[in-house]
């Protein structure tokens, strides 16, 4: 996909990798957008930054340091899944976050353990290749501008291969220059967009993914028969006429493509994903339990078994080579409201050695998570209103309601914590939601009595299940 055509997208230097921050620093960063959790922050800061201590530390011991794994345990809605968010936001570190009740063992209907792998080195082969794109880029959009000049302003002569030859002529060759830097100009201006050229293309192929796709719940290979017809098909360049500003796009891909080796992205990928890979497992408790023999719960323990020697340490095959998994973090997650983690397989107990418990929310929690984080659901509904030409505005007293109703609400009936603020903050605004645009340009000002007065079927209601998400 094309980068868009603004430099200073281009001129902004990367973020650092977070592994290469101090633990203090990566606390503060995951502390922009969650509130509390600081034993979970602590422990999640502590083994990115072995990552890069085990990077720095002898080759003759290197090896041997294995990360230490952690599993976080709490409630729905404490912020588990919004760790596991800013962790896929990791500059550099390939990231990729899995439901463990997706998986079954071999043999019944579902996924297999290993696709977590190979979904974590598609994420890095993704990743590598954006940033060998971005270091391209400026080369890649010089080339595409002078073919859409060569489209502009063909050349006059043409030597018997087709190949544009500068014309003899001294006085007919520096008009042609002064008409290209015309051209050049108003190219990127954006005077030129609208007009259109004939130019040739060479196609992707996009095979369609179910095709040769093994059954549910059996292994394939990893690399099918359409993705070696593709790659053994000759691609026959396609002629398409179309405005200048699509065909700049088209020519800024091509010359993209060509200028990334796929060779070298491939082993940046491969060797990210062994030394910085970091796999998230969500709702692992789903997998935890007594052993039954039958019904859903037969394949739990069948799970665990073809887990354990993922987050254990083994080879893996994918479409790009082999992958170990070694010094792959893994951090999983789960509510435990049935099962306990002491019912997961002591074998698995055992390679997650690190257990933090997330601590539920107070009415206190919620204030600060209205508040403080750059993404609050306060900032995020007055950016809405805003698009509509209106403003939003949340008093203290406000926000102090807001929370109050949440918490009350997660007392009276299921505690699905913050995600309760969710489910308020819907009901208060959705009026003022419907009604926008009403052609004014005023300032919706939600004090502790528009709170109030708004949410009162919200509190009075007992039954409530009209607001359970």
């Amino acid at each position: 996909m094309a980068k868009p055509s603004t430099p200073s997208q281009h001129d902004t230097p990367p973020p650092p990798w977070l592994e290469e921050l101090p633990p203090r620093l990566i606390v503060t960063e995951l502390d922009r957008y969650i509130v509390g959790q600081g034993a979970a922050k602590k422990a999640i800061a502590i083994a990115i930054r072995n990552r890069w201590r085990r990077q720095q530390a002898p080759e003759s011991i290197r090896d041997e340091i294995t990360p230490s794994n952690i599993i976080l345990i709490g409630p729905t809605g404490v912020g588990k899944t919004e760790i596991a968010r800013r962790l896929a936001r990791l500059a550099g570190a390939p990231f990729v976050k899995v439901e463990a009740s997706k998986f079954t063992e071999v043999g019944y209907v579902g996924r297999d353990v290993e696709a977590m792998v190979r979904d974590l080195v598609d994420a890095a082969i993704s990743l590598v290749r954006a940033e060998r794109e971005d270091e391209v880029w400026p080369q890649a959009e010089t080339r595409a501008i002078d073919r859409v000049l060569d489209l502009l302003l063909p050349p006059v002569e043409r030597n018997e291969e087709g190949a544009a030859v500068e014309p003899a002529d001294d006085a007919l060759r520096q008009r042609r220059a002064e008409s290209r830097e015309k051209l050049r100009a108003q190219l990127m201006d954006g005077k030129l967009d609208d007009r259109e050229v004939e130019i040739e293309v060479t196609p992707q192929n996009y095979p369609n993914p179910d095709a040769f796709r093994p059954p549910e719940g059996m292994e394939g290979t990893d690399y099918s028969f359409s993705d070696w017809l593709q790659d053994v098909m000759p691609k026959k360049p396609k002629r398409r006429i179309t405005k200048v500003l699509e065909a700049r796009r088209l020519l800024e891909d091509e010359e993209l493509r060509a200028l990334v080796d796929m060779d070298e992205t491939v082993n940046e990928a491969l060797d990210r994903v062994e030394n910085h890979g970091i796999i998230f497992i969500d709702e692992i408790d789903k997998v935890a339990g007594e052993k039954n023999t039958s019904g859903p719960d037969v394949s739990r323990q069948g799970v665990q078994r073809d887990l354990l020697p993922i987050v254990e340490g083994s080879t893996v095959q994918t479409r790009y080579g082999y992958v170990r998994t070694d010094h792959i973090l893994f951090v999983a997650a789960g509510a435990f409201h049935v099962s306990k983690p002491s019912d997961l397989i002591p074998e698995l107990q055992g390679r997650f050695p690190i257990r933090v418990e997330l601590e539920p929310l107070t009415e206190a929690d919620f204030v600060r998570i209205l508040t403080e984080p750059e993404n609050a659901l306060t900032k995020q509904y007055a950016a809405l209103v805003a698009a509509e030409g209106c403003k939003l505005e949340f008093m203290e007293d406000g926000i102090a309601e807001l929370a109050r109703t949440a918490w009350q609400a997660n007392d009276r009936m299921e505690n699905i914590g913050a995600r309760r603020l969710h489910t308020v903050m819907a009901a208060l605004l959705e009026e003022v939601l419907f009604e926008l645009p009403d052609g004014s340009t005023r300032t919706i000002v939600m004090d502790g009595a528009a709170v109030r007065e708004k949410l009162a079927s919200v509190i009075k209601d007992d039954d409530l299940r009209k607001y359970i998400l």
